[in-house]
């Protein structure tokens, strides 16, 4: 079995694990757990997106957690990334400071209807014109329900080839293949990227893989067998899309990183430090953590 001797793991928490908990989560406690995530070893964090608080009202500090984060980071190699829907989502990330941008987009028509309000046409027009603004920062596109949508159109190979192709063709320096709704399966991985990397380079690739039902690091294990070494995880397991009913579940980080230690692989990531700033979420997140490695040492705590 052919394996990158190291991995990037991108860590997501502060965004895609807190945009749909109801409670909010203080300001300074968002602030906290990423400035103990950097300690950690992460060198890209994904930490707020410039949504409308009306329908995300969990990222409605997102200006202050980058101005604080960003006095952080000085100097020490790290990269804040933000989620971003739409052009004026674009420009308030533009003056947060933030070092790369996430564009958003769908490859099921139903529900970049249901995620952003538009048709994935209109949001790759819209890309294709932020592109040509992004100066230099770093922009990212992510695909959504790369690998299926339970409602709504099927996800057929070629528009998700054409859209990967459109979008590096625009100005995107890197394509997340989200498994927005974790129906993914190694079989199915396989197909994706066999068929994307006679196109483009593993590089230029990262994955998002849900747990939703179970599969989730055997899907990560398939994709490093074709090259693809960074990956999206959750700290605790926290995340899902408010607009993707029952898909639940992140790919902890935790149980992540223990599986490539294990195998001998190198992420520059502190374990100890990690399983600590778990702890910190659990204790100023109001919602549960679902890490198989959580579940342990809750049992070996008592």
């Amino acid at each position: 079995m052919k394996l990158p001797r190291q991995i990037e793991i991108i860590e997501v928490c502060p965004r895609d694990g807190f945009q749909n908990i109801d409670q909010f989560i203080e300001t300074e406690d968002k602030i906290e757990i990423v400035k103990n995530l950097i300690d950690t070893g992460f060198r890209r964090i994904e930490i707020t997106s410039f949504v409308s608080p009306k329908y995300v009202p969990q990222m409605r500090d997102a200006i202050e957690v980058c101005k604080a984060v960003r006095n952080y980071i000085s100097g020490r190699g790290v990269n804040l990334i933000a989620l971003i829907p739409n052009r004026r989502g674009f420009e308030t990330a533009i003056t947060s400071g933030v070092d790369e941008i996430n564009y958003v987009v769908s490859v099921s028509e139903w529900h970049n209807m249901k995620n952003v309000g538009r048709t994935t046409e209109e949001s790759m027009e819209d890309f294709k014109r932020i592109a040509t603004d992004k100066g230099s920062k770093k922009l990212r596109i992510s695909l959504a329900t790369t690998f299926g949508c339970p409602f709504g159109d099927e996800i057929k190979s070629e528009r998700l080839m054409e859209l990967a192709i459109s979008s590096l063709e625009y100005g995107a320096d890197e394509i997340l293949l989200a498994d927005t709704f974790g129906l993914a399966n190694p079989v199915l991985v396989e197909r994706i990227l066999s068929a994307l990397l006679k196109k483009i380079d593993a590089d230029k690739l990262c994955l998002h893989m849900h747990d939703t039902c179970g599969g989730g690091l055997a899907n990560i294990l398939t994709a490093m067998q074709y090259g693809i070494f960074k990956f999206e995880s959750a700290s605790g397991g926290l995340g899902g899309c408010p607009f993707a009913p029952g898909a639940s579940g992140n790919i902890p980080t935790e149980d992540l990183l223990y599986m490539i230690n294990g195998m001998g692989i190198k992420t520059g990531i502190d374990f100890n430090r990690l399983i600590n700033v778990v702890f910190l979420i659990s204790k100023r997140v109001n919602t549960p953590i679902t890490s198989h490695l959580w579940a342990m040492s809750e049992c070996l705590r008592h």
